[in-house]
């Protein structure tokens, strides 16, 4: 229900989360089979079907209360089933006209409940909840391949684990019973459109006659109806995909599809989503569009001796409905978007010239999968294999590295393969062989690096001497004996490496294939230079995206095997370079590169007197930290590395005396850090002493991972406390100074922030007068400084002193101007510290008087939950506090009624605080009219059934409060808030007994509220209560227990005399 929703089923619209699915008889299939599916879930898999979704699936539903049984809680309109998830909340609720599933078993029984209505209800379902899968399983699991991510701990995991794989292949079903459908629909002849193609393709020759500069497929993979668009696209009648260069205008990229032909986004080649939208009008076919759009062709196609046949329209189109590529096909990063450029293409055509033309393209593994094999396909996969193994550089190759090395080498050495796509000579692994988790990401991982477009001359005679004398080079290593091979790889390494011109130069004329095919081989000496000059030019993100498309990196790999240590330590510091993207980290993984690389930890660093033998060791080690500080980006291959043992060798090398070997050793743990399990290791392990030392070293690199790794950790109290222990406070205090290198400046603030959760250390930060630094760096600094400071200053402002001292320097109009920016994390932390400096009531006249308090309503408005939450728990202290809080609050046109709409949202922290400031403007009865005009009580009421005690206590206190005007506590008993606040003495907070002890107590005025609480039990809870220490609490339960006193009383002597 992933892929078939988005690449298969029709949608009416492209905007994400707008678009409804169109009548067609192939949505009507979908329909059916997904209802299908869902009927026979529960007899078929009933561990399964009990599972709790992640999130609710929620659409508007068409049934009401009456429809329900016996089963469900049944309450006026609202239905909540007796089951219920951990939480307390009901696996199915009812709220017309909104319906909350949780899980399949309440999903089969809903559907069961529609009747005739069973497809509306799905096809309703399916709509609001455009990817099911993210909701029931989470947002780890939305690629289909990602099977790892599910892998957690414990039974649940397991039942995890199978309701993916039911739902996957469900899946696959649908769309290949799309497929099967769409086979047979197209219009258009794909060999007619071949046959145009071909005709246009002899207009590209050279001299007078040309009208075209080139034209070409972006794959030359054919399915088994004669398209070349991926089945996915297919399902929207396309049928291939050209790039054609006129002679006298831009690049044009076009679709060819059963409804015309016509300009997409930019699909530049195979596998790229990125641009399937249409950006121009539909042509009947190829040579209108062609004769449209460049005037050198219009002017000199009539002029040719070969006539062009052109296609018979099929209809005469008068609209075709756009297609969004982020809906119908999701887009995917693609690795060689800006290969295409003049030197590219000419090798491009001398390649094709080179290897007679052919070129092996295999399908992605899911379409293999769905048996989407062509025969014709499977003809080129013989024929390409069949090709691999004559090329002539091969042989020459085997010949100069000796009869020992024709076993390992394999004919790869070609020019053939273009940079930054796969080699057709030189393919590691098959698809069909790769490991589980071949196609498998963290979905917390950073997003790709961003590609660097390539910079090159316009023409030859700008390159310098340089590109070409190093071309000649690699000639020659193609060609000469081992000897030879050598001396031109040291020939090569007196060249700057690292300047662009030079990496450019290899790759251009097929020396990186050279280059990684002589890892293969079992020469030393060769293996060595080769290293030396892949990690050189591996720099380049074009080189690195080249190395891992040829293979080069499973070779490399290996290498970490090898007893040469030389050769170890240049094969881990290549990987550092080349794993600074997300497929190289997998590919690193997959083939066991993370247990290697750990294994090159295991060394003695901190001797004073090393032998040759071990200073080699260390280095080996440094090298092996650098290759996994550039994996641990990775969430797997944090956790591979946890697994392979590699917190212990980390935290033995951090005692090492050499900076060159901290830093990426620091830098590994602080990226792993935010994992739970290395943070518990860190503390285990006894790193954070190390840590806090190599916080005073005069590396500001080091200072900034230690910083940043002890930022991470400080969520921990007793990683806070060591923190303070080993004296870590003060150098941390030590780096403000240091505003000018932003980076460790942030993680020097972020660290102050973490420890100043503790109190303890606020008071040592007070020692060394960090407060008022930290006030100096609340201007001119970036984003992620400045969310540590204000973290850090609402931590230091719950001490009263640091309320008058922030004052004192300025801080308070600092924080009140941030209350316009738009970082989220910034606002969260802005709002608390302004909430928590509000409470002196000093502050509190400077906050008013900048017009601090509307700023702070104002982020009510903000989508993030955690700003609204934020913000509200603000308003409290500053309505407490403020000189004329009820005038000043009425003064904000729409502000109350903004309050009033917040208790309709999902979110408890949000809730909670919304309550707390409405028990403070309460307090106001001209508010308190204006609260209960815009509904307030019956919203109230609405949520005392929550099981959240947080959201208990606050609710319960603005009850108490709103029952003070006119009939609202007689309209909280009609509305039926008395019963569960009964129940909220039952739990074992105090702070929650005090409030509803209150709320009770102002409830209780009302006879028929005293009714109700006499009927649910109210008074033994009471009278307990009235045994508390607490006097407010005592009243509250003693006068609660009056009134009901005093109702029975008046109700005896009513039947005693009347």
């Amino acid at each position: 229900m992933g892929v078939s929703l988005t690449r298969a089923a029709q949608w009416t619209t492209a905007s994400s989360g707008t678009g409804k699915l169109e009548l067609t008889p192939m949505n009507e299939s979908l329909l059916k089979e997904i209802l299908s599916f869902v009927e026979q879930f529960s007899s078929q898999h009933p561990q399964e079907a009990e599972h709790v979704f992640e999130e609710p699936l929620q659409w508007s539903t068409t049934l009401v209360a009456s429809d329900f049984k016996t089963d469900y809680d049944i309450s006026d309109s609202d239905v909540k089933s007796n089951e219920k998830d951990g939480e307390g909340h009901p696996l199915l609720q009812l709220s017309p006209p909104t319906v909350y599933v949780r899980s399949f078993s309440q999903l089969s029984k809903l559907v069961h409940l529609a009747d005739d209505k069973k497809l509306e209800e799905v096809q309703a379902c399916l709509e609001e909840n455009r990817d099911p899968v993210v909701k029931i399983l989470g947002p780890s699991s939305t690629s289909v391949q990602e099977k790892e991510e599910v892998k957690d701990e414990g039974e649940d995991s397991e039942v995890k684990v199978k309701l993916f794989l039911l739902l996957q292949n469900i899946d696959n079903q649908l769309l290949s019973k799309c497929l099967q459908e769409v086979a047979g629909q197209v219009m258009l002849d794909p060999s007619a459109v071949q046959n145009e193609v071909e005709l246009l393709k002899h207009l590209c020759s050279e001299g007078e006659k040309r009208v075209l500069k080139s034209v070409r497929y972006t794959s030359d993979y054919i399915f088994s109806n004669g398209c070349r668009a991926p089945p996915w696209r297919q399902v929207h009648g396309e049928i291939c995909y050209l790039v054609i260069e006129p002679c006298d205008t831009e690049t044009l990229y076009i679709t060819w599809s059963t409804a015309g032909v016509f300009l997409n986004g930019g699909i530049k080649q195979e596998g790229e989503e990125s641009g399937y939208e249409r950006t121009s009008d539909v042509y009947k076919d190829l040579v209108t569009l062609l004769k449209s759009r460049s005037a050198h062709f219009a002017e000199n196609i009539n002029k040719q001796d070969l006539a062009v046949q052109e296609l018979p329209s099929t209809q005469k189109i008068q609209h075709v409905e756009s297609v969004d590529a982020g809906e119908q096909g999701q887009p995917q990063r693609s690795y060689e978007q800006q290969e295409k450029n003049v030197h590219e293409k000419w090798r491009q055509q001398h390649t094709l010239n080179k290897a007679g033309g052919e070129k092996k393209y295999e399908p992605c593994p899911r379409w293999k999968n769905l048996g989407l094999m062509s025969p014709c396909g499977k003809a080129e996969e013989k024929k390409a294999s069949k090709s691999s193994g004559e090329g002539k550089s091969g042989e020459i190759q085997k010949r100069k590295l000796g009869t020992g090395a024709k076993s390992k080498m394999k004919a790869e050495f070609s020019v053939s393969s273009l940079p930054g796509r796969l080699s057709s000579q030189k393919i590691k692994t098959p698809a069909g062989s790769m490991p589980a988790d071949a196609f498998s990401e963290s979905s917390s991982e950073s997003e790709e690096e961003e590609e660097q477009p390539e910079r090159r001359p316009e023409s030859n005679t700008d390159l310098p001497s340089e590109y070409w004398q190093i071309q000649k080079l690699v000639k020659y290593l193609k060609g000469g004996d081992q000897t030879a091979t050598v001396l031109t790889l040291c020939a090569m390494m007196d060249f700057n490496l690292m300047q662009e011109t030079c990496q450019l130069a290899i790759r251009d004329v097929g020396g990186l294939e050279v280059l990684i095919n002589l890892l293969d081989t079992d020469e030393v000496k060769c293996k060595i230079g080769s290293l030396k000059i892949l990690r050189k030019i591996s720099h380049n993100v074009q080189i690195r995206r080249a190395i891992v498309d040829m293979g080069g990196l499973q070779s490399i790999v290996k290498i970490l095997d090898s007893p040469d240590k030389d050769l170890k330590a240049l094969a881990a510091e290549t990987i550092a370079n080349v794993a600074r993207f997300r497929r190289a980290r997998r590919t690193v993984r997959q083939y066991g590169g993370i247990k290697k690389l750990v294994k090159l930890l295991d060394c003695v660093p901190n001797l004073a007197n090393l032998t040759a033998n071990q200073e080699k060791d260390v280095e080996v080690a440094r090298c092996g930290a650098l290759a996994l500080w550039s994996c641990s980006k990775s969430t797997k291959n944090k956790e591979a590395i946890r697994k392979a043992g590699g917190i212990p060798l980390l935290g033995r090398l951090l005692k090492s005396p050499h900076e060159n070997m901290l830093i990426p050793v620091v830098g590994t743990l602080q990226e792993c850090a935010s994992e739970e399990s290395y943070r518990v290791a860190i503390q285990t392990e006894g790193m954070i002493k190390d840590l806090v030392k190599n916080l005073s070293s005069d590396n500001d690199e080091l200072q900034m991972h230690c910083a940043s790794a002890i930022f991470k950790c400080a969520e921990d109290k007793l990683t806070r406390d060591l923190v303070r222990k080993y004296k870590g406070l003060q150098p941390l205090v030590s780096l403000l100074s240091k505003a000018n290198n932003k980076q460790l400046l942030a993680a020097a603030t972020g660290a102050i922030w973490k420890c100043s959760i503790s109190m303890e250390n606020v008071a040592k930060f007070q020692e060394y007068r960090a407060l008022e630094t930290l006030v100096g760096l609340l201007t001119d600094q970036p984003e992620e400084v400045l969310v540590n400071v204000v973290g850090a200053l609402g931590e230091f402002a719950m001490i009263p002193a640091n309320k008058a001292t922030i004052r004192q320097c300025g801080g308070i109009k600092s924080l009140v101007n941030l209350l316009t920016g738009t970082n989220q994390a910034l606002l969260v932390n802005v709002t608390k510290a302004v909430g928590a400096c509000a409470t002196d009531l000093d502050n509190m006249a400077i906050i008013d008087q900048l017009d601090g308090v509307r700023l702070v309503w104002s982020l009510l408005k903000n989508p993030s939950a955690d700003v609204q939450s934020s913000a509200a728990w603000a308003l409290c202290p500053c309505i407490k506090n403020a000189k004329d809080a009820g005038e000043m609050v009425r003064s904000l046109v729409g502000g109350l009624e903004l309050i009033v709409n917040l208790l309709k949202s999902t979110n408890n922290e949000v809730l909670a605080s919304i309550c707390a400031a409405i028990a403070k403007i309460a307090k106001d009865k001209e508010n308190l009219a204006v609260l209960t005009d815009h509904g307030v009580v019956p919203l109230l009421a609405k949520l005392t059934n929550t099981t959240d005690d947080r959201l208990r206590r606050h609710l319960a206190e603005a009850i108490g409060h709103c029952c003070m005007w006119g009939s609202n506590r007689a309209s909280f008993g009609d509305a039926g808030a008395v019963a569960p606040l009964v129940r909220y003495l039952k739990s074992k907070d105090k702070a929650v007994h005090q409030s509803t002890a209150l709320a009770l107590y102002q409830l209780s005025k009302d006879p028929n509220n005293c009714i109700t609480m006499h009927e649910k039990g109210v008074v033994k809870p009471l009278i307990y209560i009235m045994g508390s220490e607490d006097e407010t609490l005592q009243e509250a339960a003693a006068g609660c227990v009056r009134n009901i006193r005093l109702l029975a009383l008046a109700n005896r002597k009513a039947l005693l005399f009347y």
